[in-house]
């Protein structure tokens, strides 16, 4: 008999203040400590201020999944005024759990239980009532309703008690105890519940060798900064790559080091230029709009050389555009933006555990190659939580690449000389015989200014050949294919977040017959044409899904290999749905075949 495959997302709607996201935190992280695999997704109100809509989703599966479904199993309702535009979004035959005796009168229309569709399953529970008899207050209702779902599922209670105790444990134990008193009160009463919906939890996968850590695009962030030895990190709040800010304040200084935060992003940037000069490691995080104030001093790490690393992650523009809504519409910018031919690395990791590796790598390719780094997320990855097994084994490079660039000491220094490499020897200021002017004019060698045509010519080859040999940067992924191999109907090719819809959608195509392949770029400049040739080689179609106007991203691969593609760009506010992108697939596979036919 098949063993039973766990597939199922829950979706946790209520107003700040009602304890939603903290329910969808003890969710995850209670069942990825059972040996499931979560990925999950909060979304937050664009106002600052209380009582806005937030909305935490959750998939739990036995098996490895890359996106959030567009429509969800299981909605619980802590706010149905919140709830209510949402109960479309339940799949036919799955549960809406909801508040069954509110306190107030309600005018027709005002609960949710009239908003359902006939095939959704409804499960009234009065969650306040559970909660006053459970702990003497109302405190906990989002308590008492998770544990009603724990209860309703089957799902591990154990495994919830300890996720509740790590949550609270910096408050007073009553808090601990009394969040398990309620949680227990609504898992009994799904004991007396009779369940109508299929859903069943099947067995977890085996353990993966490794630490299992559940974390979101940020935290990962975070983590490769401090596992890659950062020293120094400005920055200056903005959404949503505020929290690598946050974390890195708290974690810096335990490792006796520094965060500060400036007074704009322009501060930032210059303070990270002068830092990386001065033979420290250091970063700042900002998202599009922060990026285009940094534009002048990157051109700068460009010139001069500095190694430099920026994390961007990206929202719904331009100017403020909407803040808390992903988009991938800085990628131009990130690539280009700046005067004159101001090439420099730009890495885009698809998922949480490329995260981590990408904010590694980036500092490791910053001082190899003597230049500024931009790591590309956006809103939907920086948020997104996934279960990740982290290789204690793997690691990156802590120890400075200036010596593999070393010069003999009896010969006069240039520290922009022209080698076979590209990569110029490097001293940091107070190092013996390293003095060299570095501005941001043209220079020679020496770091003299110079406009003669022939250096500009030399120095800007320089620049850019430098950065090929990042194409070969070890132990990073910069370009995979996935499925199909040899000649395929469509191939999909994708970056960023939306890599992961874009590998569901091969999944599926390939179930339905359709020969697909499908391939991840990473790093986006300098872009693997080579590779990137050989997989479009292999495709009757190539599709392009990216959540921007300008399909930038096809623009850009389209104008360097001089091929056409075809583009599908959203500019919803939210990623790209799976069965979009399936859609497309099916249509150009229908076409080559009604073609031949």
């Amino acid at each position: 008999m098949p063993v039973k495959q766990t597939d199922f997302q829950i979706a946790v709607c209520g107003s700040a203040g009602d304890g939603t996201i903290a329910t969808g935190d003890i969710l995850k992280q209670a069942m990825a400590d059972a040996g499931y695999r979560v990925i999950a997704f909060n979304t937050y109100p664009a106002e600052i201020r209380g009582f806005g809509k937030c909305i935490a989703r959750t998939r739990i599966t036995s098996e490895q999944v890359y996106s959030m479904k567009p429509r969800s199993d299981v909605l619980v309702s802590l706010n149905d005024e919140h709830a209510i535009p949402h109960a479309g979004e339940v799949r036919d035959y799955g549960a809406v759990i909801y508040e069954s005796a509110p306190i107030t009168w309600l005018e027709e229309g005002q609960h949710i239980s009239g908003h359902l569709r006939p095939g959704q399953i409804p499960y009234g529970l009065p969650f306040r009532e559970l909660c006053e008899r459970a702990t003497s207050s109302n405190r906990s209702r989002n308590m008492v309703a998770l544990g009603f779902v724990v209860g309703l599922y089957g799902m591990p209670r154990e495994a919830f008690h300890a996720a509740i105790a790590a949550k609270f444990q910096t408050k007073a134990r009553e808090v601990t105890e009394s969040s398990i008193a309620a949680f227990e009160a609504g898992a009994d009463a799904a004991a007396e519940t009779q369940r109508f919906d299929l859903l069943s939890l099947g067995p977890p996968p085996p353990r993966a060798a490794g630490n299992v850590e559940i974390l979101s695009g940020n935290a990962a962030i975070t983590k490769g900064c401090l596992d890659a030895g950062l020293d120094v990190f400005f920055g200056y709040p903005i959404t949503p790559a505020t929290t690598i800010m946050e974390r890195l304040a708290r974690e810096l200084p335990r490792r006796g080091k520094r965060m500060l935060q400036t007074e704009d992003e322009i501060a930032a940037v210059s303070a990270v230029m002068g830092s990386g000069y001065a033979g420290a490691r250091a970063a700042t995080a900002t998202s599009g709009p922060g990026l285009a104030l940094m534009a002048e001093m990157l051109g700068l790490g460009v010139m001069a050389e500095v190694p430099s690393v920026v994390f961007v992650s990206q929202r719904g523009g331009p100017s403020t555009g909407m803040p808390t809504s992903t988009e991938q519409s800085d990628l131009n910018m990130a690539v280009f933006g700046g005067a004159g031919d101001a090439q420099r690395i730009v890495l885009a990791p698809t998922n949480v555990e490329g995260c981590w590796r990408c904010a590694g790598k980036a500092f490791e390719m910053a001082e190899r190659y003597q230049t500024p780094v931009i790591v590309l997320l956006d809103l939907y990855l920086s948020n997104r939580f996934e279960s990740v097994t982290f290789d204690p084994e793997e690691t990156f490079e802590l120890e400075d690449s200036r010596g593999k660039h070393r010069r003999r000491a009896d010969e006069p220094y240039q520290r922009f000389e022209l080698t076979d490499s590209h990569v110029s020897p490097r001293a940091i200021p107070g190092e013996a015989d390293g003095i060299h002017t570095a501005t941001g004019l043209e220079h020679d060698e020496f770091g003299h200014p110079s406009y003669e045509p022939g250096v500009h010519t030399r120095m800007s080859e320089k620049r850019h050949a430098k950065l090929a040999a990042a194409l070969e940067h070890p132990r990073i992924t910069i370009c995979k294919r996935f499925g199909d191999e040899g000649p395929v109907e469509v191939g999909i090719l994708a970056w960023g977040s939306t890599f992961g819809e874009a590998l569901e959608a091969m999944m599926l195509a390939r179930k339905e017959g359709i020969r697909c392949a499908a391939m991840k770029v990473v790093m986006l400049s300098p872009l693997p044409v080579n590779r990137i040739r050989a997989f479009m080689d292999d495709c009757t179609h190539v599709l392009v899904p990216e959540l921007n106007y300008q399909s930038q991203f096809a623009s850009l691969v389209s104008g360097a290999l001089e091929r056409p593609v075809h583009r599908l760009n959203r500019v919803t506010g939210k990623p790209m749905e799976v069965s979009e992108i399936l859609d497309s697939v099916r249509a150009l596979a229908g076409k080559d075949r009604r073609t031949a036919a």
